[in-house]
């Protein structure tokens, strides 16, 4: 296919690519994303492909690779179309055993379906699994469904559509105006109004402006932008696309970290796939709108998040952030006018333009509209990516969505909005989900990582943790993040080693505000966060390790104690064996004699835990 010049002409070829395929037809679908590229869906694609090059059967039976399906927990994952059977921890040798059964019979094999974990009950169909029934997965649902490196399978599911509606038939005004009453806020972590923001960029004084897809996601634990760029690239860039006609940009910029190569290659791929179709560069769609991007790859500094950053790293100079007296919207790259969002947030352009913003703001919240793609991890039986409605409950995600806590242990507290984000304690776990909510208890939206504690998380030491992490992160501009992140981390270092005092806990929350109120970007704006929301949530567990000298958890490991108990010991000798300092004193019984008792002399201890992990018959206590 040559270079499309018109939306008719885009319409008779999605139908003519639709008309060649059978929806009837057998395809498997393995997930490629990266978090079943670590549990080995690279293998299993090359099996299904051995097994079909063997099979003359196997004639007409198509393999897809996808993006990622979000149930990360039990990758690899293999749907089987069109019954949309969900096969999951699939493995290399599984591969002709579904092809013979299943797709050639017609029979669902058992061991390989999830298996409700209330019930008991053994689900076939990939929407009847608990982890998606609550979901309403409206960006992130056809990553499933298409190959990334397939421009074809995007046009396929309507991909486009929206792009050739505005260019066809809305003045930039119209869609500017469409997409502030959706009331679309950025997913990033802001939250600002992203038709506000666009408004302003189109009418900032200037010829040039500068369209900039922000996908350095850098919270640990979160990879929604990595995903959608990895799956459905071309949801992005169409998102891109509008915007710029939006806003009158002919440039634009995907800032990607290098750390994601997959989502790297497979955007790239999109782009190139894009130009070759007219649908990037010169007259796109007939429309006399010029408009093509360029790709560049950050070095993996969290700051260039942040947007002043990004765009001075874009500019080839450090990234560090710049204050906002003028915003970027006005004087952004090289001094123009630039509007910048991050994947999530473009992604949702189209859906807002092809369906309306009447339909798009029925989801959601008066305040929030749409859904947010969450990464759920941490301790939760179901990690992965999760797409809900505004309003749904911290509850609902992690018990109805999540599956609960693993091993019957009890839910503690939800961080939300990644490093800088706040915990949630379970006293607030029916609080509903949207930005101006999860700001007023403390924490924020963030880009959209969730992790999950339970009873066994120690509150002092996620604080310490993440003080560390956004520590080694700050660009060092600013003297009040520079030093205030660095002392909050001393101070919580001084609390995990028995050194603690009581007035630590105001100096704390004065160098917490310090440093939110006079930092100048965002980043040392949020970075007090785990620190006084741990504090305002969990203030007994600060003065345990502080008055008592003790983590109620149990995890700061120079606060525990380790005590053999006489009357469970066998007195096998096996911990005495492991202790590197030889703390542990006693005699091994054996058939010739009785044995002495093993006792840890606590002066010599090292808190290792050695002993601990070693006893087979739970005789060492921790205290």
């Amino acid at each position: 296919m040559g270079k499309i010049s018109s939306p008719e002409e885009l319409e008779r070829y999605q139908n003519e690519i639709l008309s060649k395929r059978d929806p009837h037809q057998p395809c498997v679908t393995v997930c490629g994303g990266t978090g079943c590229h670590a549990s080995g869906c690279h293998q299993v694609i090359d099996a299904f492909k051995r097994v079909l090059q063997d099979q003359s059967k196997g004639n007409g039976i198509n393999i897809r690779v996808t993006g990622c399906h979000g149930f990360c927990e039990r990758g690899p994952l293999v749907v089987i179309y069109p019954q949309k059977i969900l096969y999951q921890r699939v493995k290399p040798e599984d591969a002709r055993t579904i092809f013979e059964e299943t797709i050639l019979n017609g029979k669902v094999i058992e061991s390989l379906l999830y298996d409700h974990p209330t019930t008991g009950k053994r689900i076939v169909h990939e929407e009847e699994v608990p982890f998606y029934q609550k979901q309403m997965r409206i960006i992130f649902g056809n990553n499933g469904s298409i190959d990334p490196t397939r421009i074809e399978d995007y046009l396929a599911v309507g991909g486009y559509r929206a792009l050739a509606k505005a260019l066809s038939s809305m003045h930039p005004d119209q869609i500017i105006q469409e997409v502030k009453k959706a009331n679309l806020r950025g997913r990033g972590g802001g939250g600002f109004p992203a038709g506000v923001k666009w408004e302003t960029c189109r009418n900032a004084p200037g010829d040039i402006r500068y369209i900039i897809c922000n996908a350095d996601e850098g919270d640990p634990g979160a990879y929604m932008d990595r995903s959608l760029l990895e799956g459905n690239p071309h949801s992005v860039l169409e998102g891109m696309i509008i915007g710029a006609y939006a806003i009158g940009a002919n440039e634009g910029y995907v800032y990607v970290r290098n750390e994601y190569p997959l989502a790297v290659v497979n955007i790239g791929i999109a782009i190139q796939q894009a130009r070759e179709l007219g649908l990037l560069g010169k007259n796109i769609l007939g429309s006399k709108f010029d408009f093509d991007v360029q790709i560049s790859r950050g070095g993996g500094a969290f700051v260039c998040g942040e947007s002043t950053a990004l765009m001075a790293s874009l500019e080839g100079n450090v990234g560090e952030p710049r204050a906002k007296h003028i915003h970027t919207v006005v004087s952004g790259l090289w001094d123009r006018p630039s509007n910048l969002n991050n994947v999530e947030t473009w992604a949702n352009v189209p859906v807002i333009i092809e369906r309306g913003a009447d339909w798009y703001t029925q989801i959601g919240t008066e305040g929030s509209k749409g859904t947010k793609i969450f990464s759920l991890v941490g301790k939760v039986n179901n990690t992965g990516l999760v797409e809900v409605p505004m309003g749904i409950t911290l509850r609902e995600i992690v018990y109805e969505i999540g599956g609960g806590i693993p091993g019957g242990k009890k839910f503690k507290a939800v961080q939300t909005g990644g490093p800088s984000g706040g915990c949630i304690p379970e006293s607030l776990i029916d609080l509903p989900v949207d930005f101006d909510r999860l700001t007023e208890v403390g924490s924020m939206m963030g880009s959209g990582g969730m992790i999950v504690m339970d009873e066994s998380t120690c509150m002092v030491d996620v604080a310490k943790y993440f003080t560390n992490f956004l520590k080694d992160e700050s660009c060092g501009k600013c003297t009040s993040c520079r030093e205030g992140t660095k002392r909050m981390h001393e101070i919580l270092t001084e609390i995990t080693e028995g050194r603690g005092k009581p007035e630590h806990i105001d100096l704390l929350e004065e160098l917490g505000w310090v440093t939110a109120e006079a930092s100048l970007c965002a980043l040392g704006g949020t970075a007090p966060n785990p620190v006084l929301s741990t504090i305002k949530y969990f203030r007994q567990e600060y003065e345990e390790h502080i008055l008592n000298k003790r983590c109620p958890a149990k995890v700061c490991r120079v606060l525990l104690k380790y005590r053999i108990l006489s009357d469970v010991c066998t007195m096998c000798g096996r911990c005495a064996k492991v202790c590197p300092v030889e703390a542990i004193t006693g005699k091994r019984k054996t058939k010739k004699e009785a044995g002495e008792p093993f006792k840890i002399e606590m002066e010599k201890c090292i808190k290792c835990g050695m002993c601990f992990e070693t006893c087979k018959f739970e005789a060492i206590e921790v205290q």
